[in-house]
């Protein structure tokens, strides 16, 4: 594991564009899942910092009206409500847009094990629609979601892109499809793409709620209420926590970027750093100032034990540099939450 108090190379976003330099008001976007956690930040980016059009499309069953109620906001938002499985929505939602940021997607390990047709309806059917779409309408570049998932058994820490084991859950099994997708589709048809294999990426807006609601909402939310919190198995598996500003950094960076090197990969989207689960949950109890006890439980099938990423492909390539840290990223989501549940 990392060590705590180690000092990262994390540096803010450079110029008044944050993470882009380039002017954003004659493009057109479409953010697929911009309802959503990731999505909804990465839109909200886009339109903040005067891009012309920001499409978002969301069947709105893992997305939420107050995140679009953000959005609307601006005079350059739009919304169309539809399913990513349906092929005519997506045609509809990609006409007229010069990128893309695909980020509609089903994302539980446990769910995809219980509902695995589901899983790959969405994530590889839905993910098929989207990227016909994107070329059928000539788009100028398309970055989507992956997922450390695909990582699987391998045991070598750091993750390495092109080191991948057997895949461990339905969930890891659709990313890591997804992948030979974009390959086959930047190969066959000449689209511009990249994919970003994000590692548990956390932050304001995440859902707390539900059977398969994310760790660190789910740790801040229980100490909250005093109401039980569970870490499953010994709590000393390792996670690489990575604050959402730094997904919404990369997608803008490989939406933009004119790097043809840069083109047809897939990349780490992580800070390099990992924590256990039980250092976690000591981090969340200390900022929230409680005593509030886990329990601990059996493992979770399909779950790996650690997981550590290699981003120098992405620093090499995309110029990505995290710019917010573990504790740092915590201690605005903690605050976040205790203003929501104040």
């Amino acid at each position: 594991m990392s060590d705590p108090k180690k000092e990262s190379l994390i540096i803010p976003p450079s110029g008044d564009g944050g993470f882009h330099s380039k002017d954003l008001s004659t493009s057109s976007f479409l953010v697929t899942g911009g309802a959503g956690f990731i999505g909804s930040h990465i839109a909200e980016y886009l339109l903040k910092n005067g891009a012309g059009k920001v499409r978002v499309l969301d069947n709105m069953a893992n997305g939420f009206k107050s995140n679009l109620a953000i959005l609307k906001q601006y005079s350059a938002f739009e919304f169309i409500e539809g399913d990513i499985r349906d092929i005519d929505i997506c045609q509809k939602a990609c006409t007229g847009i010069d990128y893309v940021s695909h980020q509609a997607a089903l994302g539980s390990v446990p769910r995809s094990i219980r509902e695995p047709v589901y899983f790959n309806e969405v994530n590889v059917g839905g993910f098929v629609n989207v990227l016909t779409a994107a070329v059928d309408n000539k788009v100028k570049q398309f970055v989507y979601a992956s997922s450390s998932s695909v990582y699987g058994d391998e045991p070598t820490l750091p993750k390495l892109e092109d080191r991948i084991g057997k895949c461990l859950s339905p969930y890891a099994a659709t990313k890591k499809t997804n992948e030979l997708f974009a390959q086959v589709f930047a190969d066959v048809y000449g689209i511009r793409l990249m994919g970003f294999r994000y590692f548990n990426i956390f932050g304001p807006r995440q859902d707390p709620d539900g059977a398969y609601a994310a760790v660190i909402p789910l740790f801040v939310k229980s100490i909250m209420k005093e109401i039980p919190a569970f870490i499953n198995g010994d709590g000393e598996q390792t996670r690489d926590f990575t604050f959402v500003d730094n997904a919404v950094q990369i997608n803008i960076k490989g939406m933009l970027t004119d790097n043809p090197e840069a083109l047809g990969k897939v990349y780490n989207v992580a800070i390099g750093e990992n924590f256990t689960v039980n250092y976690l949950y000591q981090a969340c109890l200390d900022r929230l100032n409680s005593t509030f006890p886990a329990q601990y439980r059996e493992p979770r099938a399909g779950d790996i034990r650690n997981s550590l990423a290699d981003i120098s492909l992405a620093k090499k390539l995309l110029g990505y540099q995290p710019t917010k840290r573990f504790e740092d990223g915590l201690a605005e989501t903690i605050d976040f939450f205790k203003n929501k549940y104040a």
